[in-house]
């Protein structure tokens, strides 16, 4: 059976992936043929609120879907959350598909309203997925830094579960270093 959509998006940080942002990808692929994952911040590691490298969110992510979304990175431009960010992001996706996404998936935020509100994203349908579970990337990464494994796997995949410890040394590696670079 086809599926509405061709080419779903989603935009993330995913310092660290969370049951909130398997929700929402588990949505894109059931409404879109091709789901394109693009990692934001992807330049940033080391640092207290992004400690995970691009390669480590990438692996995080194919652990749980392997083939079945497309990941690429995508660093900042200084743009802040507006129009000049929602063209770069299309941008990107055009630069990498060979096309503009039909749905645009995320957690309904304010701050990403207005990303597509110029004359290339009014194509874009946008889909705010509501909070099911109530986590955040910050709250994983505390569970993380104090070696609650208990309660950080109650909040991810269990493909993630392997990889407790890696990414708990990042984190500890990473506390207290705000410098962005």
């Amino acid at each position: 059976m086809a599926k509405p959509y061709v080419l779903g998006l989603i935009v993330g940080r995913f310092q660290t992936v969370h049951l909130g942002h398997t929700d929402m990808i588990g949505k894109a692929l059931e409404l879109c043929e091709t789901v394109c994952v693009l990692v934001g911040s992807s330049q940033e590691s080391g640092t207290e609120a992004n400690p995970f490298s691009y390669e480590v969110r990438e692996s995080m992510l194919k652990a749980v879907y392997g083939a079945q979304i497309d990941v690429f990175p995508l660093p900042d431009i200084g743009a802040g959350n507006n129009c000049l960010w929602g063209e770069h992001v299309l941008n990107r996706v055009r630069e990498l598909l060979s096309r503009t996404p039909d749905l645009f998936i995320s957690g309904k935020e304010d701050r990403r309203s207005g990303w597509f509100s110029g004359t290339a994203g009014r194509s874009v349908s946008e889909l705010f997925i509501p909070r099911t579970v109530d986590i955040s990337a910050s709250r994983m990464r505390g569970f993380l830094l104090v070696n609650d494994r208990a309660s950080w796997q109650r909040f991810s995949d269990p493909a993630l579960w392997p990889m407790f410890g890696d990414l708990r040394a990042c984190v500890l590696a990473s506390a207290g270093n705000n410098k962005t670079g």
